[in-house]
Protein backbone atom coordinates (compact mmCIF):
# COMPACT_ATOMS: atom_id res chain seq x y z
CA UNK A 1 0.00 0.00 0.00
CA UNK A 2 1.42 3.46 -0.87
CA UNK A 3 -0.97 5.32 0.84
CA UNK A 4 -4.34 5.88 3.28
CA UNK A 5 -6.98 8.56 3.20
CA UNK A 6 -9.12 9.79 6.07
CA UNK A 7 -12.15 11.84 5.17
CA UNK A 8 -12.05 14.01 7.96
CA UNK A 9 -15.61 15.74 7.31
CA UNK A 10 -16.07 19.29 5.96
CA UNK A 11 -14.69 18.40 2.24
CA UNK A 12 -11.15 18.11 4.00
CA UNK A 13 -9.04 14.60 4.11
CA UNK A 14 -5.81 13.75 5.58
CA UNK A 15 -3.51 12.13 3.25
CA UNK A 16 -0.75 9.72 4.92
CA UNK A 17 2.49 8.24 3.16
CA UNK A 18 2.65 4.68 4.86
CA UNK A 19 6.06 4.20 4.70
CA UNK A 20 7.60 7.60 6.15
CA UNK A 21 4.34 8.56 8.09
CA UNK A 22 4.36 11.80 6.07
CA UNK A 23 0.65 13.57 5.64
CA UNK A 24 -0.87 16.42 4.16
CA UNK A 25 -4.48 17.69 4.32
CA UNK A 26 -6.59 18.86 1.08
CA UNK A 27 -9.42 20.80 1.00
CA UNK A 28 -12.03 21.21 -1.41
CA UNK A 29 -11.54 24.43 -3.82
CA UNK A 30 -13.79 27.24 -3.01
CA UNK A 31 -15.12 27.38 -6.54
CA UNK A 32 -16.18 23.62 -5.58
CA UNK A 33 -17.85 24.47 -2.38
CA UNK A 34 -14.93 24.10 -0.36
CA UNK A 35 -13.18 26.63 2.03
CA UNK A 36 -9.74 26.55 0.01
CA UNK A 37 -7.46 26.04 2.81
CA UNK A 38 -5.54 23.63 1.39
CA UNK A 39 -4.37 21.84 -1.85
CA UNK A 40 -6.93 20.75 -3.50
CA UNK A 41 -6.86 17.35 -5.23
CA UNK A 42 -6.65 18.17 -8.28
CA UNK A 43 -4.27 20.98 -7.07
CA UNK A 44 -1.65 18.40 -5.88
CA UNK A 45 -2.14 16.43 -9.65
CA UNK A 46 -0.87 19.75 -11.43
CA UNK A 47 2.12 20.07 -8.11
CA UNK A 48 3.23 16.39 -8.44
CA UNK A 49 3.88 17.31 -12.16
CA UNK A 50 6.29 19.56 -11.45
CA UNK A 51 7.90 17.68 -8.64
CA UNK A 52 8.46 14.70 -10.48
CA UNK A 53 9.96 17.21 -13.39
CA UNK A 54 12.28 18.46 -11.29
CA UNK A 55 12.76 15.36 -9.74
CA UNK A 56 13.64 13.36 -12.87
CA UNK A 57 15.83 15.96 -13.74
CA UNK A 58 17.72 16.30 -10.36
CA UNK A 59 18.56 11.82 -11.04
CA UNK A 60 19.72 12.80 -14.37
CA UNK A 61 21.97 15.41 -13.16
CA UNK A 62 23.51 13.62 -10.27
CA UNK A 63 24.66 11.57 -13.24
CA UNK A 64 26.18 14.63 -15.15
CA UNK A 65 29.51 15.93 -14.00
CA UNK A 66 29.65 19.42 -12.45
CA UNK A 67 25.74 19.99 -13.29
CA UNK A 68 24.18 20.41 -9.37
CA UNK A 69 19.74 21.97 -9.87
CA UNK A 70 19.92 22.88 -5.98
CA UNK A 71 17.58 25.70 -5.70
CA UNK A 72 15.64 25.21 -9.13
CA UNK A 73 12.20 25.97 -8.52
CA UNK A 74 8.84 25.72 -10.04
CA UNK A 75 5.94 27.60 -10.52
CA UNK A 76 2.44 25.93 -11.29
CA UNK A 77 -1.10 27.32 -12.54
CA UNK A 78 -3.93 24.66 -13.36
CA UNK A 79 -7.09 26.00 -15.20
CA UNK A 80 -10.62 23.72 -14.43
CA UNK A 81 -12.96 22.82 -16.47
CA UNK A 82 -16.68 21.92 -15.95
CA UNK A 83 -18.79 19.85 -17.77
CA UNK A 84 -17.41 17.54 -16.57
CA UNK A 85 -15.18 19.24 -14.05
CA UNK A 86 -11.43 18.41 -14.59
CA UNK A 87 -8.16 19.95 -15.51
CA UNK A 88 -7.90 21.15 -18.85
CA UNK A 89 -4.68 23.08 -18.54
CA UNK A 90 -1.42 22.78 -16.73
CA UNK A 91 1.13 25.21 -17.07
CA UNK A 92 4.74 24.87 -15.97
CA UNK A 93 7.55 27.11 -15.67
CA UNK A 94 10.66 25.27 -14.35
CA UNK A 95 13.33 27.94 -13.05
CA UNK A 96 16.71 26.06 -13.40
CA UNK A 97 20.07 27.01 -11.60
CA UNK A 98 23.32 25.45 -12.07
CA UNK A 99 23.44 24.08 -16.03
CA UNK A 100 26.18 25.73 -17.97
CA UNK A 101 25.92 23.98 -21.44
CA UNK A 102 22.96 23.74 -23.83
CA UNK A 103 24.03 20.03 -24.14
CA UNK A 104 22.87 19.78 -20.39
CA UNK A 105 20.32 21.64 -20.83
CA UNK A 106 18.95 19.42 -23.82
CA UNK A 107 19.45 16.44 -21.84
CA UNK A 108 17.38 17.89 -18.61
CA UNK A 109 14.58 19.23 -21.00
CA UNK A 110 13.99 15.41 -22.49
CA UNK A 111 14.68 14.05 -19.23
CA UNK A 112 11.93 16.45 -17.98
CA UNK A 113 9.66 15.47 -20.72
CA UNK A 114 9.24 11.87 -20.04
CA UNK A 115 8.52 12.31 -16.64
CA UNK A 116 6.24 9.24 -15.07
CA UNK A 117 3.59 11.82 -13.86
CA UNK A 118 3.51 13.64 -17.47
CA UNK A 119 3.26 10.07 -19.21
CA UNK A 120 0.37 9.82 -16.52
CA UNK A 121 -1.89 12.17 -17.94
CA UNK A 122 -4.73 12.66 -20.17
CA UNK A 123 -3.65 13.68 -23.59
CA UNK A 124 -6.11 15.73 -23.90
CA UNK A 125 -4.98 18.06 -21.05
CA UNK A 126 -2.76 20.69 -21.94
CA UNK A 127 0.39 20.79 -20.71
CA UNK A 128 2.60 24.32 -21.04
CA UNK A 129 6.33 23.46 -20.10
CA UNK A 130 8.68 26.64 -20.14
CA UNK A 131 12.59 26.20 -19.13
CA UNK A 132 14.54 28.86 -17.75
CA UNK A 133 17.83 28.32 -17.36
CA UNK A 134 19.85 30.73 -15.23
Amino acid sequence: MTSKVIYLGDLRTECEHVKSGDKFITDAPTDNNGKGEAFSPTDTVATALASCMLTVMGIKAKQMEGVELKGSTAEVTKIMKAEPRRIVRVEIKLNLEGVQTEKEKKILENTAKTCPVLNSLHPDMEKEIVFNWK
